[in-house]
This record gives structure tokens, C-alpha cells and sequence, in this order.
């Protein structure tokens, strides 16, 4: 595992000795974006890439300085080589859809299931290999799909992005090479609704540029918001009977979780991205229920006038943008045995601790600090182990209600009371967590990435544990700005 400490000098060693940054993009690349979109099917344990479309978009966005990834964050990688001299020219780490899917019970009893996904590489300047690698679930990786793009090759379109988009530029740091740029699309909102969702994106925009790390870099980061109006409002409920036609398809209850909210229409989400340049991406639903859900490098969501909405966007951002793990472990996911016993996950902010000694985040951690750090475990996860069961009655109950066709006035008592009782919950493990001679310290804490044993967070508490708008802790923080650094240095 990388330490960020280290990102500095790793990114310098990348370059070829001799050779400018600029210099070394120049020579392989033009300033234009390859989009590769493709299917990634199987189960728990098939798995297939099939090459779709190829396009040529705007202008690249990403990082020209780093262009092999220092991180190996993320199940699948995509890599660029020469193919005459074999030289590796790019690389990303990310995850799938289909990477979650395939942890699902579905995937295990043998279900297959096709996903849409994409890719965006440098456009470049000659024929170039193109190969898609996954780790699988013991540590090693396997070899998917491999392809060589002939930039000139008549099969690679041209298409112009989707139209009717409304694009505004919320916040410019600097041109698309030296900044993080960030693309906001709006989802559900309709024609009649352009203005709530500039407010929408100016509150988005506050919140996120006003947290810490990201404050430290407003100059180094561009935020765009496009959308592209919808002929209803909101997105589709399953569980509640309500579907919306949406211009991103966005939908809680995926993978068969109420509160998970993404979209299955790749091809969608990324037409209507490429009116702006973008490294990273946010979909801004248009509604006031609590949901989200963030893909390493793929895309997150938020449900914008939520209550919990900064949250909602601070934390799935940085599942999306910085690879970080959820690190609660008793609300319910949709996955099976996320994180295998005996290996130790990649994500910067969580371990399985087989090395003590070696712990990811040593460097921030006291020299008095026991390793594994003992804590209130137990109280907690006894009231936490109610609040989550009574928690589930209650979205049974709203369920029941929608789809029984109840008054709405009665929906919206049982949503309210939902609410009230989330918020007195998040107080109490709050006002618990900081009462320990423990918060603040950087630590092993057992009981992260949706395991009550086996897995370790940094800290008691952090934006990445529980809800509500809170700090990130020092390892989070660490490795976002580290992830900044990769698009800005």
C-alpha cells in the first residue's frame, strides 16, 4: 500500500529520467479524451469485458504529469502500452458496478448480470494497446480484455454530447491540465426546475470547497454543473411504486438496498458528461430522501434537499474520488462478505491489521496508542444494534404505506418520524464516541468496511463512520489530498 507521505516523491520517479511531464504527454498523446465504453458481465465467479463503442471527446482533463496511477486503488485496472516497445504509457485504477454486483447473494448462487461502463484515456497519437485487468478476490489478478485503438480508425466516433444540456460554471480554478475538475450533473430536475438546481450546485459547492482538505485547494479544483432537464422530477423508488422518467436513470434500491441510490445507464450519464471537461464525477438527484452511493473512480450520488445532503455528498465523494471505505459496520449493505478474511484491503482508511507493525497509518499514530486500540465497543453496538432494527420497521412501514396508496399527509408523519428518530440516534453515538478517552487519537479501531471483527478503522469517529457533517479524520484527510495532488501537481 501506498502512503501518501510518500505520493510526492513516487509521482517524481514516475517520469522518465531526462524528460519533461509535458514533454513525455506530448509525445504519446494529443490534448483530446478517449472514451471507451464496454460490458462487463458475469457473477461471483465469471467475469467478462466486451469492448463496445470507441469515441473521441474534448479536451483531456486529466493529470498530463501523472500519467501511470501511484495508487492501485480499486478491483479493475485499465493500462495504455506501447505496443511496439511494450512501455506502459497509462494507467487507472477503479471499480464497477459489476465489481459490487458480483459480492452480491445473487452473483454467489450463479446470476448473470451485464453492466455499461467506461474508460477515458489520453487520445493518442499512434496505435496504442489497451487492457483491462481485475484483482481477483485472494490478492492476485487476471487478465479481461485487451484491444489495440488505432487513432485513426474509422470506428472511433465523433459524436457530439448530449444536447440540451445547461451548463454553468460554478467554480474555475485553472485550466483542465492543472486543476481537479469536478462535472455535477443534475438528475430529475426538469425544465421548470433550472433554477432550483443552480441553488442546488451553489450549495453543493459551499459544502464541498468549505471542508477540509478540499479548502486548502479551491485553486486547484473546478467544479462545473451540467444538466440536462428531465421530463419529471425526482427519481425511481422500487420499493415505493414510484418511477420517474429521468434523464440518468438514478434509482434507490439498487442491488436491492433502499437507501443505495445509482444509475445502470452508463451510456446516459457519460453523453450528458462530456459537455465539460471532467476527472471526477457527482449526480445531484433532485429529492429530499435520504440516498446516495459512491464507485471509486466511477461516479457517486446525493439526493440534494435531504437533510443529511452535505453529508450525503462529502461522504460518497470520497468513496468516489479518494477510494476510501465505508468504515461502519452494522447498517445493512447489499454485499457478501465485502472484504475477504486473510487479506488486507486496499483502501487507504481501513486495515485487517495482520501486521501490526506494519500498520497503513503508523506514522500518525502515538507512541502510547495500544495496537488494536480497545474501545466502548460493546455499549455501542448494543444500542446501535436497536436503532438499526427499529430503523428497518420504519422504512417497512413507509414501503407498506406508498405502495398501499395511503394518504400522502400519513407518508409524510411516518417520513418525519423516520427522520427525527435518525437524528437522535446520530446525536447519541456522536455525544458517545466523544465522551471516550479515545476520540481524536489515531488508533486501530475494530469494526470498519461493514465487519464487526476482523477489520480496523484509524480513528472512534470520522465522515467515513457515522452520519452527519464532521471532520474526515487524519488518514481520510491524508488521502484525499493526496488524490488531489495526483491532478494538480
Amino acid at each position: 500500500m501506498l502512503r501518501p507521505l510518500f505520493v510526492a516523491l513516487t509521482l517524481a520517479l514516475l517520469l522518465p529520467a531526462g524528460s519533461s511531464a509535458d514533454e513525455s504527454f506530448d509525445h504519446d498523446f494529443e490534448d483530446a479524451t478517449l472514451r471507451i465504453d464496454f460490458h462487463h458481465t458475469g457473477n461471483a465467479e465469471e467475469e467478462i469485458v466486451a469492448v463496445d463503442r470507441l469515441y473521441r471527446q474534448g479536451s483531456w482533463a486529466g493529470p498530463v504529469k501523472t500519467l501511470i496511477d501511484p495508487f492501485r486503488y480499486g478491483g479493475d485496472l485499465v493500462r495504455a502500452f506501447d505496443p511496439e516497445s511494450g512501455d506502459l504509457l497509462f494507467s487507472k485504477g477503479f471499480d464497477s458496478y459489476f465489481g459490487e454486483y458480483r459480492t452480491t447473494a445473487a452473483a454467489a448462487a450463479g446470476t448473470m448480470r451485464t453492466y455499461h461502463e467506461s474508460v477515458l484515456l489520453p487520445f493518442p497519437k499512434r496505435p496504442l494497446k489497451v487492457t483491462w485487468t481485475a484483482r481477483r478476490r485472494d490478492g492476485t489478478s487476471i487478465d479481461l480484455a485487451e484491444m489495440v485503438v488505432d487513432p485513426a480508425s474509422v470506428e472511433i466516433a465523433t459524436e457530439p454530447p448530449a444536447a440540451g444540456a445547461v451548463v454553468i460554471a460554478a467554480h474555475i480554478g485553472g485550466p483542465p491540465h492543472d486543476v481537479l475538475d469536478l462535472a455535477i450533473l443534475g438528475e430529475g430536475y426538469t425544465a421548470t426546475e433550472i433554477e432550483i438546481f443552480k441553488a442546488d450546485l451553489e450549495r453543493a459547492v459551499e459544502v464541498l470547497l468549505g471542508h477540509a482538505p478540499f479548502d486548502a485547494h479551491r485553486r486547484h479544483i473546478s467544479v462545473r454543473g451540467v444538466v440536462v432537464p428531465s421530463p419529471e422530477s425526482g427519481c425511481d423508488e422500487p420499493t415505493r411504486g414510484s418511477f420517474r422518467a429521468t434523464t440518468l436513470g438514478a434509482t434507490f434500491n439498487s442491488l436491492g438496498l433502499e437507501r443505495y441510490m445509482l444509475t445502470e445507464d452508463n451510456r446516459a450519464m457519460r453523453n450528458v458528461a462530456a459537455n465539460v471537461p471532467y476527472d471526477a464525477l457527482v449526480i445531484m438527484v433532485n429529492h429530499d430522501r435520504y440516498g446516495g452511493g459512491g464507485i471509486y473512480n466511477l461516479f457517486c450520488t446525493f439526493t440534494a434537499h435531504s437533510d443529511w445532503a452535505d453529508y450525503l455528498l462529502l461522504h460518497e465523494f470520497g468513496h468516489s474520488f479518494a477510494g476510501l471505505a465505508d468504515e461502519y459496520y452494522s447498517s445493512s449493505v447489499a454485499y457478501n462478505d465485502f472484504y475477504p478474511r486473510g487479506r488486507e484491503p486496499e483502501d487507504p482508511n481501513i486495515t485487517a491489521l495482520l501486521e501490526p507493525d506494519n500498520l497503513k497509518w503508523r506514522d500518525l499514530v502515538d507512541s502510547e496508542t495500544e495496537i488494536p486500540t480497545p474501545w466502548g465497543k460493546e455499549a455501542y453496538d448494543r444500542e446501535d444494534a436497536k436503532y438499526q432494527e427499529e430503523r428497518k420497521l420504519f422504512q417497512e412501514t413507509i414501503a407498506a404505506a406508498s405502495t398501499s396508496g395511503a394518504a400522502a399527509e400519513k407518508i409524510t408523519e411516518l417520513e418525519d418520524n423516520e427522520a427525527r428518530h435518525a437524528a437522535i440516534h446520530a446525536q447519541w453515538a456522536e455525544e458517545y464516541l466523544k465522551r471516550s478517552p479515545w476520540a481524536g487519537k489515531v488508533g486501530a479501531f475494530e469494526g470498519a468496511g461493514y465487519s464487526s471483527t476482523g477489520l480496523y478503522r484509524p480513528t472512534l469517529d470520522c465522515l467515513m463512520f457515522s452520519r452527519g457533517v464532521q471532520p474526515f479524520c487524519p488518514v481520510c484527510k491524508r488521502a484525499v489530498a493526496a488524490m488531489i495532488l495526483r491532478y494538480t501537481d
